[in-house]
């Protein structure tokens, strides 16, 4: 297990033939997924043939941020830019759930026909299908199968489109994990550590990138806001102290750090082009072996996106999940 380096929220498509199927769908699915309806694969499939270009602009813009990065600009400050300029990456489909027994093409034929599409595939089977789905996943056609006579199959089915969310786009995974070095990426493998970082973003952020200069999680929350989960080892603790005291925080404030009790957002004002004094905050264990702390720092709201451009009013924007096509 890993903590995902990089995540957000994107679009899951649903491909059935049955229109009460896709109605029932469009009713039990959780509100704040961005859902697209699809009656007939041909208005499926061209939508998400349009998208490769999309995901290649995205792509590239944040490689240009790792770039800049490697050419002296702060990345903190940058990665809020993206966030606030390109609002439709929400858009983007992450994930393809698609009914296998349908009259004009099978669910394999269309997921075929998606070519270069890189989001993740589900096939719904009946019982007759289970062994075509089972060849499918081996020749890794599909992410994922799900039976549609399964008990439960609506809680089933967002189990699994919820995994398949939460696992990171590799590219996107390879851009950012760029920014860390060996012994930051493997703090991230131990796996207390990811279980502690992962519980901590699923209960804060919809949308998380990790960076390790400075190292740490940079996330915002559906309604714009953005808060900078500082991390630290214990044997940073010393350099921490004495950049904080080159910085007029006073004895006690230093104690704090060197025990590790408290955490200071030096590197943050610093990548923010801040002058205010510093902000000493009560530091956590992540993990297990007490090896890595943690400490949360809240971004000033004149540095974070426009609440316009947030994700619960990009997705209050979007047409109503009516069937299409």
């Amino acid at each position: 297990m890993s903590f995902p380096i990089f995540h957000r929220p994107g679009t899951v498509v649903f491909l059935d033939d049955d229109p009460d199927y896709l109605e029932m769908l469009a009713m039990v699915l959780p509100r704040h997924w961005h859902v697209k309806l699809f009656l007939r694969p041909v208005e499926c499939i061209n939508y998400l043939q349009q998208e490769p270009p999309f995901w290649e602009a995205d792509a590239w813009n944040q490689q240009q941020l790792i770039d800049q990065w490697r050419a002296g600009r702060p990345l903190i400050p940058q990665v809020l830019g993206y966030w606030s300029k390109y609002t439709e990456r929400y858009a983007l489909t992450r994930v393809c759930v698609v009914d296998y027994s349908m009259p004009a093409m099978d669910g394999l034929q269309a997921l075929g026909e998606l070519g270069d599409w890189p989001g993740s595939r589900v096939l719904l089977t009946g019982q007759a299908d289970e062994q075509v789905a089972v060849r499918a996943f081996n020749r890794g056609l599909i992410d994922q199968f799900i039976a549609k006579q399964t008990p439960d199959i609506s809680r089933r089915l967002i189990e699994a489109v919820e995994h398949l969310l939460g696992t990171p786009n590799p590219r996107h995974a390879q851009t950012w994990r760029a920014s860390l070095g060996p012994a930051q990426n493997a703090l991230l493998r131990i796996p207390s550590v990811a279980r502690d970082l992962a519980g901590f973003a699923a209960k804060r952020w919809i949308e998380h990138v990790v960076i390790g200069d400075p190292f740490g999680v940079l996330g915002m929350d559906a309604s714009g806001n953005v808060s900078w989960l500082q991390l630290e080892t214990l044997d940073g603790l010393t350099a921490l102290a004495e950049l904080a005291e080159l910085e007029g925080v006073r004895a006690a404030g230093l104690d704090d750090i060197r025990s590790g009790r408290k955490l200071a957002n030096l590197e943050l004002r610093q990548s923010l082009g801040r002058t205010e004094p510093p902000e000493l905050t009560a530091a956590f264990p992540v993990g297990q072996d007490a090896a890595l702390l943690g400490a949360v720092f809240s971004v000033d709201p004149a540095h974070c996106p426009d609440p316009a451009n947030s994700y619960s009013s990009w997705l209050a924007r979007q047409d109503k999940r009516n069937v299409q096509g």
